[in-house]
């Protein structure tokens, strides 16, 4: 494949892979697919969109308006929606998961109603090339987004293995009932990892909106472009949904490139049946503890 189609299966890969990392929080602290990162993520990217086009706000705090949002947004989302459906169920995720569901489409909506029907471009936080020549360019804000990548994986990473939040995250996922019995606070761990994710969200929409656009539509594929990333990469490892979105982004990537346009959503039905078929822990599995 050309040089260039591999910086686009980097950025497209980092993207999934932040999204996939939102996943991968929730799942491990709440036990729940949070499918409304797509939107939340499509909404923060149209409102900063909105703020520094149609009210001349600077891009830097639109950005950081937009970001600020998708926290509040997800965190509101477990608060108001998932605790009390958690808690009249006694820990039946099924219902939450249709609640979110519904989320997903009703963000979409109302971003189309606010900000409009038609595509914004995306605020770009670095917009300088970093390399141009006749076979690839690079852009300053492919840079940002492999290099926020790494550091958001790192330093999740980091917090889950070193911090008393992230411990007490790891124990609840791998055990909520037994979690509770020691004393770890069960319903403010589950904030924090949807809080946390709604920040990455946050941060992915508002670099990809940069370089792909961005339109009330945009949040349902950027919610499978996540769960795509955590479903092949697992629930193994820190890093497994980035490795599960390269690997998408990949193949998606060449099926465009070698059999056209029309075979992408093909290549990706055959790549998720596969691995439900196959591994459907994904990649990296989950080391179950007692």
């Amino acid at each position: 494949m050309p040089a260039q189609l591999w910086v686009s299966i980097a950025e497209l890969g980092c993207f999934a892979g932040l999204l996939g990392l939102g996943y991968f929080l929730v799942l491990r602290g709440a036990g729940i697919f949070m499918f409304a990162l797509g939107p939340f993520a499509m909404f923060n990217a149209m409102l900063a969109s909105h703020l520094a086009i149609r009210n001349g706000w600077p891009a830097p705090l639109a950005i950081l308006s937009g970001i600020v949002v998708a926290v509040i947004a997800a965190a509101l989302t477990e608060l108001l929606i998932v605790r009390p459906i958690h808690i009249r169920t006694g820990g039946d995720e099924e219902p939450a998961i249709v609640a979110i569901v519904a989320v997903l489409f009703a963000v979409e909506q109302l971003a189309g109603t606010i900000f409009g029907r038609t595509a914004l471009a995306g605020q770009k936080w670095w917009s300088a090339d970093i390399v141009r020549t006749e076979d690839v360019v690079i852009t300053g804000q492919a840079v940002v987004l492999v290099a926020m990548t790494l550091a958001l994986f790192a330093g999740v990473g980091a917090w889950m293995r070193r911090t008393g939040y992230g411990r007490m995250l790891r124990a609840v996922g791998d055990n909520e009932r037994a979690a509770r019995m020691l004393g770890v606070p069960v319903y403010r761990i589950r904030l924090v990892a949807f809080a946390i994710a709604g920040g990455l969200a946050g941060i992915a929409g508002s670099i990809f909106a940069a370089k792909a656009g961005v339109s009330f539509t945009s949040g349902l594929h950027w919610s499978l472009a996540g769960f795509l990333a955590i479903i092949v990469g697992g629930l193994g490892s820190v890093w497994a949904p980035l490795a599960g979105g390269l690997i998408v982004a990949g193949i998606q990537t060449a099926s465009v490139y070698y059999l056209g346009h029309a075979t992408l959503d093909y290549a990706t039905f055959v790549l998720a049946f596969l691995f439900f078929l196959i591994r459907p822990k994904g990649i990296f599995q989950a080391k179950v503890r007692i």
